[in-house]
This record gives C-alpha cells, structure tokens and sequence, in this order.
C-alpha cells in the first residue's frame, strides 16, 4: 500500500498522508461528495477533482499490484526468476512493462521457436549470434536431424532464426525502444480504399492524410478511426517517416540494439534476413496494433472528458424556478403536444394543437393555448427545439402578443433525451394513462423549471452532448458520466420533499431501492419535518444517513439547519456559536453582520477542524445557496428558421449547445448547430474553447460560412471581423504533412539518417530490394 499511497500522492501532488486517509474513507464506502464536503480535515483538503482522479487511480495501481505479484509468483515457480529480472519487475510502471516482461515466460501454444528449440537447435543460433563470422552453413550440417524434422540445411537454418526471431520480439528492452522511438517520431497515415471514394466521401478529409502521432486530436483519431471500421480507410503507422524505407531503418534498429556490425561477416546475410523478419513479422504489426490500440484508448478519454464537461454544464444549467409552466413538444403533421405543470411540476393538464401543416390550425391553437395560459396562471412558456420548433415560436410570439396581460415568457429548450423519458419505466409508473408523445411535453417543460432535477431521469448518455460517443468505451464511458451526475446533484443539493426518486438515487450515499423507500415513506407519512425522520425510512442505516443527510434539505422544517447544508453531526458547532453571540440559531442564520465577526479558529475542536467551521459559517450566511447562474434566455432572431435562410455577415443570439475541443457548436433556431472553430472564439490565443464558453451560455456571433448541402454553417464570435455578403470564408486546416497515396512510392522528406554503419545499410537495402522482387 505504500507503494501505491506514495505514487498517488505524486500524481496528485498532494502528501501521502492525505491519499492514504482518503483511500481508508473510500474503503469504508465513502462517496466522492461526501469527501470533498465533510472530511476536509481527515484528507487536508483534497477536492472532488483530486479524489475522482485517486478513486480511478487507486484501481488501476491496485490491479497493477495483483499482475505483479502472479507474474512474480508465476517465474519463480518456472526456476527463472533472476535477481536483475525481478527488480525490473519490481520497477515496472505499467501493466504494458510487465507484460513485456513477462511475455518470454507466459504459457503460449507451441511455436516454430519453441519446435525448433525441442529440436536441439539452440546452440545454432547461439553460436551465430555471438560470431558471425562463422559459415551458418557448415555449423547446420551438425544438427541434421531427421527424427526431428530437420532433414536439410535449409530446415536447420530456418529453425535457428525463428528461435532468434521469437527472442528479439520478446526483448523488453527493445521493445521499449521502439515504443520510444514511434512515440516521438510516428506518424498516422491514413488512405482511402480503393474504389470507397464516393460511398465514404464524408470522410474525404482523410483520403490522403498523414499526421504525427502525438499531434492527432481525439475527434480526428475517432473520425479516422470509425471511418476505417465502415470500410472507407486504411490506417497505418510509419515509425519513421524520416527516411525512405522505414522498414530498413527499422530492421537496422534491431540490428543496432544487439551491435549486429555485420555487413561483411560470413552470417551477414543470414542476420539480415533474422532482423528484417522480426520487424516484418514478429514486431511490426504488433507495435501498429498496439498504437492504434493506444490512440483509440486516448482519444475515447478525450472525447469521454468533453461528454463529461458539456453535460456537467447543462445539468448545472441556470434553473427557471418554481413557476407554472406550458410545455409545448412541436411536431408538424402528428401536431404540437402540449403540457402544463405547476411550480412544483405536478402535471395539471395536457392537449394537443394543430397549428402548422397539413392542418394549418393556427387562430383555432392560439385560442387552446390562451385558454390553458389564464385557466392555469401560466408564467413560462418552454418550446422544444425539434421539429416545427420556429414556427411554434411564431405561434407563442402571437400568443404574448395577444395576451400582453397574462405577462408571459417563452423560452426554446433543448429536447434531447425528452422521447428516452417518455419511453422509460418511470415515465411509464408517474404517468400510467398519458400516452407518450405526451410525457415528452411534460419533460420539456420541467426541464425548464429545473434542469438538473429532470435529466436526472434520462440516460446520461442519451442526452446527446458527446463528439462520437457510441465509438467510445460504453461502460468507462458510462461511469465518468454517472460520477458528473452524482457530482452535480451532491452539489446543488435535493429537497427530500419534492425530488423524484431517480434524483434522490444521485444523493451521495443513496441506492435505487433507498430512494424508492424514501419517497414511499413520504407518500404513506405526509412530508418530512426533520432530517432525524430519515433514520424512519426502511433500510436506511446510519452508513447511509451520514452520507447523505448532508445533501438532502427539509425546506420549512422545524430545525432551519435542515435547509442547510450544514451536517447534523456539525449542528452543535451553530449552537455553540448562537450561544456565544446569546441569539436564537434561526436569527444567526443569514445575518451577514454577526457572521463576519466570527473567527473560525474560535469555535474549532478535535472534531470539527478550520475547513469544516470555516464552510458552516459561509453556509450560515447564505443557506441553501445554490451555485448555478441567473437563468437567462436567448432572443432567437424572427424570420431565421431554416439555414437557407441565413446570410453571411449576420449577426444572430444564439445558445452554446456543445463544446468541442475544435470549437463551440450554436443553436441559432435553424434546426442545425453551427460552429465557431476555436480560432474565432476570441481574439487571444486558447487552447481549450472553455476557457471562454460552455453549454448553455447565451453568446452572439456572425455567419461566415454557410453550405446548406452538407447543412453545415461556421460562425464567428469576433464580431468585428470583416465579413462581405456573398464571400464564403473557408476554415483553414491545422498543417498536416501529406503522405503519396502510394505507400511503397519514395516520399519526398527529410534527408535520410545515418545510423553509422553504412554498410550495413547498404546491405539492408539490397536485401529488402530481393524480397520486394
């Protein structure tokens, strides 16, 4: 454990200390937010970040421990393990340096080395591998073996260099090497496959691409990565792009690394064809399968981490508040659905309006909703933004317009996930008897009211704000987005009176079956008064009322620290504190003026250290805050509802729907997204667009590009660049090297290197000319 606390504390760049307290607490099954929020002193302040990053961590470096430990076990038992082996082992920093390792004594089927090793030939390949000036020929008369199989020169020779071949392939050391060597200088070529042209023409980016290695990005590495799964492309990595023949060079490696300075000893020739064949055979293919391996695990982490970031900043998305609110889910020919919910999201009363074609019932819609509007109160009106989302805009527009009175405000809300909802078990169990097309308005419409608490309900990842999200790891895909979720909802905080049963499962410490009890124990008891009344609840023990009553409020409750998020075990510190400012604690909550005349250290003991009484005063002074912005709203321009009808030059109110790491996707009310390529988010350098936007945020910009054939639209953020109206302005590609679409023609590159040793190069050269032919 020490071993791994120590690396981890590194990693972090926190004390081991620290690691070695929060793994104990992770142990006990502790959350992640109950960490970061209530154990600031037994981990010295180490944030949820650090500690979702040391939960990963710990898994792996605990797994790498258990593969050590057998692989250790495994040689010992085979009486091969030497004292430099087993250091090495003992240093091996990843699961793929043991592996490399261990790969000369895992158990694998019989090979051509291994038959010819049982063959006796092994002193052959001893003896020319240490003197090359020897005759190969006259030392393979002596091991002649027709029992064996061995009944030619040709046979023994052959046997003698698959036993060599199987030993440099297994070398760990050069295996690392090569690693290195590919690392720095490889580079990722793709080509398209013959005849594929016009069928895979959306990836005609990559028809004749070629990019080093670590520069490719990780929307680039999946585009290419998935085109070559359909069919379109073939990939390949050139481990040295340098030099006209990287298979030479390669070869040439090998041969440097076992100071093979052959080129005129009587086994040169014999030696060419042993390293040449281990490139081509034995490492070639396995180290590009390895790297293509790696640069698909790297850019699913990417492309995982913006999934994570975008639906982090929708579900802490600025929350419209309890108000009485008409959800509208457009559709054309099957008519708008339409749901009214009150300020608490109870469902008062549902319809459905045929406004647009083929029907064409507008002044007949506009009379149901304004019935509903003053019948109900409404305050909001949310639209989806699907199919026949601006002309329901219109028809709203007409709606405030002929209602000024009723002071309505309409908002265009993203829908995505709204038919996962509609079609889920929950939906199903909260509204038995509403057919389905409706629930989705009903969902359009709380999410409206509150973002988080209705995402909660959908799949995180059928809310759609990922870059090629169905190529990536479902499962690690899947538990970096259920920690963002439980992260979000720990953070804001749940009112055990009012929350569903899929939000109050995000609570730190709170099952499926828990919540479920929870909210049953509500409907058979009435609300609940005090946060004690948790421990009622079937099945919810003290293990699971520490993690979470923290995060779980009692609005209007008879203890006001209920609304808190103070934790009942720090209530007696805010007595304390209300006994030395002689004030009752409901007074001392929210008055800003005794509060900043606290000093935490004051009120500190053996329990409750500076971070946690330094939070209750902070807490004290605005409780229940909730750390999400003022919700705002975009003004989508009238008479843009489709991309034909933009113009360059534009200036049009948008929302920031997505972020990629290449730039910002914007809903500007036109059915498609366009793009501000990070280059014109701003006039300053960045290396990430969220340094300056994030999903959800109400941004301007200028059309600059639109191709309403491939339905793509570019945007500017930097208003005061020039644009003229009818220019198109095309995107300049980051610089990428291009490869000849013939991998076997001479590229025109850098000057060949030289290894020092001439010779030997040249009889490379001859050598692989011979096979060639």
């Amino acid at each position: 454990m020490s071993n791994i606390s120590g690396r981890l504390a590194q990693e972090l760049n926190a004390q081991e200390q620290q690691v070695i307290a929060a793994t104990a607490l992770l142990d006990e099954g502790a959350t992640v937010p109950f960490i970061a929020r209530y154990r600031k002193e037994v981990t010295g302040g180490l944030d949820d970040t650090q500690l979702r990053l040391l939960e990963q961590r710990l898994s792996y470096l605990r797994e790498l421990e258990e593969r050590r430990s057998f692989i250790l076990n495994t040689i010992t038992e085979q009486e091969k393990l030497s004292d430099a082996l087993a250091t090495d082992i003992a240093n091996a920093q990843s699961k793929t340096e043991l592996e490399d390792l261990y790969l000369p004594y895992k158990p694998k089927r019989r090979t051509k080395g291994q038959i010819a090793i049982e063959a006796g030939l092994e002193p052959l390949a001893d003896a020319l591998f240490m003197d090359a000036n020897q005759s190969p020929e006259i030392l393979a008369e002596k091991y002649l073996n027709d029992q064996a199989g061995m009944s030619d020169i040709k046979a023994v020779l052959d046997g003698a260099k698959f036993i060599l071949m199987e030993r440099f392939a297994e070398d760990a050391k050069l295996l690392a090497k090569f690693r290195h060597h590919i690392q720095q200088n490889g580079q990722l070529e793709a080509i398209v496959i013959k005849g594929k042209e016009d069928s895979g023409s959306k990836y005609r980016d990559y028809f004749e691409h070629s990019e080093k290695l670590t520069k490719v990005p990780s929307h680039r590495a999946l585009a290419m990565l998935r085109a070559r799964n359909e069919g379109f492309l073939q990939l390949a990595i050139n481990p040295e792009p340098g030099v006209d023949n990287p298979q030479q060079y390669c070869a040439q490696m090998i041969a440097d690394h076992y100071r093979l300075n052959v080129s005129s000893a009587n086994a040169s020739q014999w030696l060419m064809i042993v390293v040449q064949w281990t490139w081509k055979i034995k490492l070639s293919l396995h180290l590009e399968n390895e790297f293509l391996g790696s640069l698909r695990e790297n850019a699913e982490t990417g492309a995982i981490d913006v999934f994570a970031k975008n639906l982090k900043d929708l579900l802490m998305a600025a929350p419209a508040g309890p108000r009485v609110t008409l959800g509208i889910d457009p559709g054309l020919r099957t008519g708008c659905k339409i749901a009214v919910v009150d300020s608490t999201g109870k469902l008062l009363a549902t319809n459905t309006i045929f406004p647009h074609a083929p029907q064409n019932h507008w002044d007949k819609s506009l009379r149901t909703l304004e019935q509903l509007c003053r019948q109900h109160k409404v305050q909001l009106i949310a639209i989806g933004n699907g199919t026949a989302s601006r002309e329901s805009d219109k028809l709203a527009s007409e709606l405030l317009k002929a209602a000024e009175e009723l002071k309505l405000s309409k908002i265009m809300v993203s829908e995505a996930g709204a038919s996962v909802y509609s079609a889920s078990e929950f939906a199903a169990n909260e509204f038995p008897d509403l057919d389905v097309s409706l629930r989705g308005a009903v969902s359009i419409a709380r999410r409206l009211q509150d973002p988080l608490a209705e995402l909660v309900k959908i799949e995180p990842k059928s809310i759609g704000v990922g870059q090629y999200q169905h190529d990536v790891s479902q499962s690690q895909l899947g538990q970096t987005l259920t920690s963002v979720v439980e992260d979000c909802v720990n953070s804001v905080g749940v009112d055990v009176n009012m929350a569903s049963a899929p939000l109050l499962t995000r609570v730190s410490g709170l099952s499926k079956t828990l919540a479920n009890n929870i909210v049953k124990y509500r409907d058979e008891h009435g609300s609940f008064t005090a946060r004690n009344q948790l421990k009622k609840v079937e099945r919810l023990g003290p293990k699971a009322f520490e993690q979470a009553a923290g995060f779980l409020r009692i609005i209007d409750g008879k203890d006001p620290l209920d609304a808190s998020s103070v934790h009942p075990e720090a209530y007696p510190v805010v007595k304390q504190i209300a006994q030395v400012k002689e004030i009752p604690i409901s007074d001392l909550i929210g008055n800003s003026t005794v509060l900043n005349t606290l000093v935490a250290n004051d009120f500190t003991n053996d329990k409750f250290g500076l971070p946690t009484v330094s939070d209750i005063i902070i807490e004290l002074d605005k409780p229940g805050r909730d750390p999400r912005p003022e919700f705002k709203t975009a003004e989508f321009k009238a008479g843009i509802e489709k991309i034909s009808d933009l113009e360059i030059g534009m200036i049009l109110e948008g929302v920031v729907s997505n972020v990629a790491n290449f730039g910002a996707f914007i809903d500007v009310g036109v059915h498609q997204d366009g793009l501000v390529h990070i280059s014109a988010i701003t006039n300053k350098f960045i290396s990430d667009p969220r340094e300056v936007v994030k999903a959800g945020d109400i941004v301007k910009v200028k059309v600059i590009e639109v191709d309403v054939a491939r339905k793509r639209i570019s945007f500017t953020m930097r208003l005061n660049d020039e644009i003229h109206p009818g220019e198109n302005i095309k995107k300049s590609k980051p610089h990428v090297q291009k490869s000849t679409p013939n991998k076997q023609q001479n590229r025109a590159a850098k000057p060949k290197k030289d290894n020092g040793n001439a010779a030997m190069g040249n009889a490379f050269a001859e050598a692989f000319a011979k096979m060639k032919k």
